[in-house]
């Protein structure tokens, strides 16, 4: 048998050859890399502090908070540095829970790129920031869901019997409920966070991923190098997480994939409905859940965060239709 590292190293390399002749995949891929990009970085892409200020002789580097602790009476609005005094503001100087009643409902603008709210904060600033949030969300919700049916999966595919039908049982009795009713029953028990969002869609979601599992191990438990790991008197742990999951997890990132474009979708969607993090925490849903009372004349509260749900949306679904033929022999050349 070859050495288990070599072959797995040149499977992914041959998957990532096909991947890379799927240039709207891969167009996606980049997409959803500078997403991440514009999330991680949102603190020096849009806020009122600045990035690197000298003031008085002090020097402050942001995000450090604790630099700014004795500045936190001084508005930057109109403040002009002096002869030593310098500073680098953010490309988009607005704080996304800065109000200003008096620029409410702004269209775009040079001073305002995307407009403003109807409490006059700006859209774009929201919008980049709103980016953490959706991602967040949808990255750790799935990784949720795929650490419980990985799980479940694993236990039903290699032992079988009772176990496998009880865990079929519980599968069948989540999947009965629809998925956002039972999502809005979870969140109407939890504090309103981020962390209750996150944990209430993962765990609506991980069936699917158990039955992908659980389908893999069926076929590999009888596998001649799981019958000879099992011979050389290994556990039964080590068995099914070192020898027969990485076998099985091709399917299950491709689901994952598909996973983190829905979990996006229904946190939009929730946050549309008012069951969002508190406020003023940013978000794509709760820009559009805005735009319900100004949608005959305020378009910029519709279009732009709708358009970034779609393109993030369909960059995960176009970038998860890559990964599923690049996977699958059939369609490689």
């Amino acid at each position: 048998m070859p050495d288990a590292p070599h072959q797995s190293q040149g499977y992914w390399h041959l998957v990532w050859h096909q991947f890379k002749k799927r240039k709207m995949a891969l167009a996606s891929l980049a997409l959803l890399g500078l997403l991440v990009v514009v999330g991680l970085l949102a603190p020096f892409l849009a806020g009122e502090k600045p990035i690197y200020l000298v003031m008085d002789g002090e020097t402050y580097l942001f995000p450090n908070v604790l630099t700014y602790k004795d500045l936190v009476s001084i508005s930057f609005d109109d403040w002009k540095p002096g002869p030593q005094d310098s500073a680098i503001r953010p490309p988009i100087p607005y704080a996304p829970e800065r109000s200003d009643l008096l620029n409410r409902l702004q269209p775009p603008s040079n001073t305002h790129w995307l407009g403003t709210d109807d409490r006059g904060r700006d859209v774009l600033s929201r919008i980049i920031w709103g980016t953490r949030i959706s991602m967040t969300v949808g990255i750790i919700a799935m990784g949720i869901a795929v650490f419980i049916g990985v799980i479940a999966g694993c236990l039903a595919g290699y032992y079988g019997g009772w176990v496998d039908a009880v865990i079929l049982r519980v599968i069948e009795v989540v999947l009965c409920f629809p998925t956002f009713i039972l999502i809005l029953s979870l969140i109407a028990f939890l504090d309103p966070s981020i962390y209750n969002i996150m944990f209430a869609i993962g765990l609506t979601r991980w069936p699917d991923v158990a039955r992908l599992v659980r389908g893999e191990f069926l076929k590999l438990r009888d596998a001649d190098f799981a019958v000879a790991a099992r011979a050389t008197g290994l556990s039964d742990a080590r068995v099914m997480f070192r020898h027969l999951l990485p076998n099985a997890l091709a399917p299950v990132l491709v689901t994952a994939t598909f996973g983190v474009a829905g979990a996006i979708l229904t946190e939009s969607a929730l946050s549309f409905l008012g069951f969002d993090v508190p406020p003023p925490t940013a978000s794509w849903g709760e820009i559009l859940k805005q735009s319900k009372d100004y949608v005959d004349f305020a378009y910029w509260l519709v279009f732009f965060p709708g358009l970034a749900i779609f393109i993030t949306v369909t960059a995960f679904n176009l970038a998860g239709e890559g990964l599923r033929d690049a996977m699958d022999p059939r369609l490689r050349e």
